[in-house]
């Protein structure tokens, strides 16, 4: 398969059409950005482990019976999707208090959540991706009823499956943000990445982030927890026999 011209470059990414319209080639890049672009920088590398990252996950949620749009690992920092129609809400997935929801509810960070929750913002660069909730994404035609439901359904499952794979790697899923798109016959499947760029990844013993929060708050060892993160990934897969 052919990739051809460049489609979309995000903050994190650069999408591109293929000569199959039912296929796009996904190009992850090292460029990095805090506080809805206000806060630029370059992690070394980390496209790579995002890349890498990203669609072992997809992987082991397929598996567990979660539609993504993964197809295929072309390269190092790059990979074959479905070309879908992307939902545009991003939904933050939370099992302990930290970052804004912290600070909104006037809680300390760390604290472990009676029970998970979703939060949804409106995918909008313009607006600064502003917190909704379902019933704006409804009357603003965001989503549908059905779509909303769906997309509650998969990121609890999903929520369920990383905090247990996230667990078995000595990492504490504090939270995560989700995007969805839509099939051309409807299906609402995973879709964009996860990765420490959309994950608050904390040591499950000492609380050390290994995760873009060292980037958003001058930390120092951005790359290293990048790393470290994705060795603990791939030390849990040879363990259990799986292949990477």
């Amino acid at each position: 398969m052919e990739r051809l011209d460049q489609l979309y470059e995000g903050k994190a990414k650069r999408v591109y059409r293929t000569d199959d319209e039912r296929f796009l080639v996904v190009e992850y890049k090292d460029d990095a950005t805090a506080f809805n672009g206000q806060k630029r920088g370059t992690i070394v590398g980390k496209g790579a482990v995002n890349n890498r990252m990203s669609n072992v996950l997809m992987r082991y949620l397929e598996s567990n019976g979660v539609p993504t749009h993964l197809v295929e690992e072309l390269s190092e920092r790059e990979t074959l999707v479905y070309a879908v129609q992307i939902i545009p809400l991003e939904v933050i997935v939370r099992n302990v208090a930290a970052g804004s929801f912290a600070k909104r509810c006037g809680i300390d960070e760390g604290r472990v959540l009676d029970r998970p929750t979703i939060e949804f913002s409106y995918k909008n660069d313009e607006l600064g991706d502003p917190l909704i909730n379902a019933y704006h994404a409804k009357a603003l035609g965001l989503a549908s009823d059905d779509e909303i439901e769906e997309v509650k359904r998969l990121a609890f499952r999903i929520n369920d499956l990383l905090r247990e794979f996230w667990l078995s790697c000595g990492i504490t899923l504090v939270d995560f943000k989700l995007e969805f798109g839509r099939t051309d016959d409807g299906t609402v499947i995973l879709a964009d990445e996860i990765s420490p760029d959309t994950s608050r990844l904390w040591d499950a013993e000492t609380g050390e982030r290994l995760d873009k929060d060292r980037f958003r708050r001058d930390l120092g060892g951005v790359e290293e927890a990048y790393v470290e993160a994705m060795r603990r990934v791939r030390d849990r897969l040879e363990e259990g026999g799986e292949a990477l």
